[in-house]
């Protein structure tokens, strides 16, 4: 038995083992277990390695709380109440390998909240409330391979949010209400090898994001509401192991894992499928897993079951249908049993070949099918001219997609307090009227694209305030309908790609005060006021792409202060004048300026940006030279594809910079003659200039980026990311 002894490690006195406290020097741990302290003790002894204070009441964890105790390994402050950790509160812990802050009510994590961990391996935060994550929150801890924040508030991950974590191994996000991914969420974390997102909030398999985890084996989504998978939509060239099930699913593409090659098994359990087709393209599939799905056992389901016995893939599941085959397993079956005798339906679970499944009590509108246990309800493509009512009031996912409503009338959804998420798209909607939406106190989805909606009344939103996301692509829209978004004070995402709007004038956003997304991709806007985006001061993304503008819409930028992302893609400016960024250079992450045609950039045009900068696309222009990025030290994704450098002395300052980044920038030269279609980095032309190996002419050398810092670890894939390219492609 090991002697439990009230002493202090370093010293005799009694006094240096607090009072609640138990202290082992032998093992040098203490124990502090439910002690009601309301403050790190100060005394606990300093060579302690392992320190438990687990049920205590510290609420605040202040700066430098352990300063005292730099030999710590490993932390435990379970079930302690603590509700903020304060910039700066573990500084000094750099052999801290461990450390637990589970069960507590942390809501934020603040950029230098972890700072000092550089040994730190395990980070449990699984059970607070965190509901959002600062930007850099996670840039100290270079050593950590599993980070647990499963059960908490998080509703959506921004681009980069786990920059720094160069080792990590497991994400787990489970039991979260995630529903938005950034496309750039995971683009920062080359060492994953599993992805746990279970229980959240997903419709749809975020596939953009997670195309960034060239190195995942194994990916769990199961227990999300998704309700499709479509062509392509997986594209992780590592995985092995993907976990989809208890979802919402009722169709799968014969292509939606093509692009994972290396998929062995797919969980495909408790879902709505009433089969699937032969998937193409997922050659190395063994397993696949289809238990607790209504599967119609029809000649329907015969290209899958034949695909299943070629490709020698084990399959589990068992018919639902028809009564002759109710309960035979799958890999029982012979092709002659599997007959239609009578005209049979789509496998689609949306178009049933048999009555559609209603709740328990029996309430579900004729002619469409209610799920009880994953409390949907839909109607897709059944040619309905009104929106059919009756629905079982626990509905919260109610598809009408592909009807012809033409209007949405007053009182449209009776009786549907708790639906959450509800799908009008490809309805052929024109009016939405007031009242529309009136008693749908708990909806947070609303897609309404590919309808003919032109104008938009703000009662139309009447009794909807928790509204989050919508949707009204591709409609007919030619401005933004002023006042609309007056009843909606929780939107986050507005969704306004592929309308005609002609310009934003002030006013239109009035009442959007906490929008954080503002998609208006493909429209034909020349002009947006200068007060036109005044009222969304929480803005983070700002989607221009595809529009008429001929200038950087600078003045609108003012009181932006959380922009992190701009996209003036493929909108015809030609110059970039100086100080364009200046009203977000403190915040902008991300930037595009690419195929426009752009011709030149002025030495002032980057004014205030710097370090934050962490991706650049310029690929596709016609300017010759780009200004002095020497302070972009931040910078991770750089693309200068296809513009035409003139390689003379003047752009030797960027052909150095080039050298001294870790990047593949893809730059090369468009003139003089002789250098023409060769990589900057390759080209002689500057073997004359003035200065030429003697460091930058006229000045210092360049600053390094932080890829400069720090050597490549890996040699070139030869496979370029979709968009630019990233750190470690020499």
């Amino acid at each position: 038995l090991l002697l439990m002894v009230a002493l202090g490690l370093g010293g005799t006195s009694a006094t240096r083992c607090p009072r609640p406290c138990v202290c082992d020097n032998l093992r040098a741990h203490v124990l502090c277990l439910n002690g009601n302290l309301t403050a790190i003790p100060d005394t606990i002894p300093q060579l302690t390695k392992k320190l438990d204070l687990r049920g205590n009441s510290f609420t605040v964890i202040p700066v430098g709380a352990f300063l005292d105790t730099l030999y710590l390994t490993h932390l435990d402050l379970q079930r302690c109440k603590v509700e903020r950790l304060e910039e700066g509160a573990f500084r000094g812990l750099g052999r801290l390998v461990y450390l637990n802050l589970a069960s507590n009510s942390i809501a934020l994590l603040y950029q230098e909240s972890l700072d000092g961990l550089s040994s730190l391996q395990q980070l449990i935060l699984e059970g607070n409330h965190i509901e959002e994550i600062q930007p850099g929150a996670f840039g100290h801890l270079g050593s950590l391979t599993v980070l647990d924040l499963r059960a908490n508030a998080l509703v959506y991950l921004p681009d980069m949010v786990f920059q720094g974590l160069q080792v990590l191994r497991w994400l787990r996000l489970s039991h979260n209400a995630l529903h938005v991914l950034g496309s750039e969420a995971f683009a920062a974390l080359p060492s994953l090898r599993r992805l746990s997102l279970d229980h959240n909030e997903l419709q749809a398999l975020p596939g953009e994001a997670l195309a960034r985890l060239d190195g995942a084996t194994r990916l769990d989504l199961g227990h999300n509401p998704i309700t499709y998978v479509a062509e392509e939509a997986l594209a992780m060239a590592s995985l092995k192991h993907l976990f989809l099930d208890h979802a919402a699913l009722q169709d799968v593409a014969p292509d939606a894992f093509s692009r994972s090659p290396q998929l062995r098994t797919l969980d495909l359990r408790e879902n709505q499928l009433r089969g699937l087709p032969p998937l193409a393209g997922a050659g190395g599939l063994a397993r696949v897993s289809l238990a607790g799905n209504p599967l119609l056992c029809s000649c329907l389901l015969r290209p899958f079951h034949d695909w299943l016995v070629r490709a020698q893939v084990q399959a589990e599941g068992s018919c639902t249908a028809p009564p002759a085959l109710r309960g035979r397993p799958l890999d029982s079956l012979r092709p002659p049993e599997m007959r239609c005798g009578h005209p049979q339906m789509p496998l689609s679970p949306t178009v049933p070949s048999e009555q559609p499944r209603a709740d328990s009590s029996g309430q579900c509108p004729r002619g469409c099918t209610c799920s009880p246990d994953f409390h949907h309800g839909s109607c897709e493509n059944r040619d309905l001219r009104e929106i059919p009512q009756g629905f079982p009031g626990d509905t919260r996912l109610l598809d009408l997609r592909r009807n012809v409503f033409g209007t949405v009338p007053p009182g449209a959804f009776p009786g549907l307090k708790e639906l959450v998420s509800l799908h009008l798209q490809s309805c052929s909607i024109g009016v939405l009227q007031p009242g529309a939406l009136r008693g749908l106190e708990n909806l947070v989805y609303l897609y309404l694209t590919d309808n003919r909606l032109s104008t938009l009344a703000a009662a139309a939103f009447e009794g909807t305030p928790r509204l989050a996301y919508l949707d009204l692509d591709h409609n007919a829209f030619t401005r933004l309908p002023p006042g609309t978004f007056q009843l909606l004070p929780n939107l986050i995402s507005l969704h306004l790609q592929h309308n005609a709007i002609r310009e934003l004038e002030e006013g239109d956003l009035a009442g959007a005060r906490g929008l954080r997304w503002l998609y208006l991709t493909g429209n034909t806007i020349r002009r947006i006021a200068p007060t036109a985006l005044a009222p969304t001061k929480m803005l983070e993304k700002l989607h221009l792409e595809g529009n008429r503008l001929m200038e950087v819409p600078t003045s609108a930028l003012r009181g932006l202060s959380a922009l992190s992302e701009l996209k003036l893609s493929r909108n015809p400016i030609k110059r970039v004048g100086d100080s364009a960024f200046l009203p977000v250079a403190s915040s902008l992450q991300h930037l595009y300026l690419d195929n426009m045609g752009l011709e030149q950039i002025s030495s002032g045009a980057f004014a205030g940006l710097g370090p934050k900068i962490r991706s650049l696309y310029l690929e596709s222009n016609k300017m010759s030279n780009i200004p002095n990025m020497s302070n972009f030290t931040g910078l991770e994704i750089l693309n200068l594809r296809d513009v035409p450098f003139h390689c003379n002395c003047q752009l030797l300052p960027l052909r150095r910079w080039i050298d001294k980044l870790n990047l593949h920038v893809g730059a090369t030269c468009g003139s003089p003659a002789e250098a023409r279609g060769l990589k900057v980095k390759l080209s002689t032309t500057f073997q004359t200039c003035p200065g030429w190996g003697q460091g930058e002419a006229g000045g210092a050398r360049p600053e390094k980026t932080k890829a400069a810092r720090k050597p490549s670890k890996k040699k070139r894939s030869g496979k370029s990311p979709a968009r630019g390219f990233k750190k470690s492609r020499a």
